[in-house]
């Protein structure tokens, strides 16, 4: 069977014809298979959703009960026929309830690794390796110039700079989905046992994580009703959303010193552009070594790259002697990153 008979690009997202399904849609459509719950690749008005549970309560927190017509929780691991076509879900590493969807029919297997990360991280179930004659690998950070540092190293500046400006609240910008709870979770893991305020943007989807074994330690309200409340947040930790910061709320705070945690902080630029005074480099994506990486262990015969820097990656598989295209998915952004 050709790849493409299986599985193709089409307006709304990957279609496989022979299942009648879509992968991460980009609008609505009868059926689709969910990698994960970020809103770029989890979308409601879906008539059946398939995802695994975590993404499904995702999903319904993000978006209501309402979110789909039908759902169905798939379980790491676990085959499940769709229309005679074989389709199993395996951790990503990407997020709480991430998944690669591995697709098969007639001894042609294709993964669509979704978003992925190599990275130990507590807060989510490790990336899996998962051989395949194709692999479907995104490119957010596919350039060379991409070497993330340790994210643990990038925490200890973090906590450098409270105890250098110990009256300075400090405001971490970190996505709602994942990269919120994984600074708190590295902020614990390198010793910081004070509270961590957080904005109620924020307040479901930890309780979320919380509820499904991830300790955060001490999460309070990130509010400020009056003047007198300013001191208690002083040389404090705040978390919220990057657009939190730039409004009114923000500036609330006695002497915020700004931080982002991104991968996208290593260019300068955009750093700069969102008014960073601290940029942490904490990425929910493989950086180049770890996307190629990947490919060298998995030696599938082709790889499709989707969203991101694809030419790169494409070119860096053709140096291999692997077959390799673009897919140039559009409606996929870094919520994530």
């Amino acid at each position: 069977m050709r790849p493409d008979a299986l599985l193709y690009p089409a307006p709304e997202g990957l279609f496989c014809p022979l299942g009648g399904f879509f992968v991460d849609p980009v609008r609505a459509v009868d059926r689709a298979l969910v990698t994960h719950g970020h809103s770029d690749h989890a979308r409601p008005g879906h008539a059946h959703v398939l995802a695994t549970r975590q993404t499904l309560d995702i999903m319904r927190l993000r978006y209501g009960d309402g979110f789909a017509g039908a759902e169905q929780a798939a379980v790491f691991g676990k085959e499940i026929d769709i229309n005679g076509v074989r389709v199993s879900f395996h951790p990503a590493g990407h997020v709480l309830g991430s998944a690669q969807i591995a697709i098969e029919k007639d001894g042609m297997r294709i993964v669509v690794s979704g978003d992925y990360k190599r990275r130990p991280d507590p807060t989510c179930a490790a990336y899996v390796p998962v051989p395949c004659d194709v692999f479907i690998t995104e490119a957010t950070f596919g350039l060379p110039v991409f070497h993330h540092p340790d994210p643990m190293s990038e925490t200890r500046r973090l906590l450098g700079s409270l105890k250098q400006f110990p009256e300075r609240t400090h405001l971490v910008g970190a996505y709602a989905l994942g990269k919120a709870q994984r600074v708190i979770r590295l902020l614990r893991d390198a010793g910081y046992d004070r509270p961590i305020y957080i904005h109620g943007a924020l307040a479901k989807l930890c309780e979320y994580y919380v509820s499904q074994g991830i300790e955060l330690g001490e999460l309070l309200p990130a509010t400020i009703e009056s003047r007198s409340d300013q001191a208690m947040f002083h040389g404090a930790v705040v978390v919220g959303p990057p657009s939190a910061f730039a409004d009114r709320w923000a500036r609330r705070f006695h002497d915020p010193l700004p931080a982002f945690a991104s991968g996208w902080m290593m260019v300068r630029q955009r750093a700069k552009q969102h008014g960073v005074e601290l940029p942490l480099v904490i990425s929910d994506h493989c950086d180049w070594p770890e996307l190629v990486e990947t490919i060298s262990e998995l030696k599938p015969g082709e790889v499709w790259v989707t969203h991101g820097r694809e030419e790169a990656l494409v070119r860096w598989c053709e140096l291999q002697g692997i077959e390799a295209k673009p897919l140039h998915l559009v409606g996929y952004e870094d919520e994530g990153d």
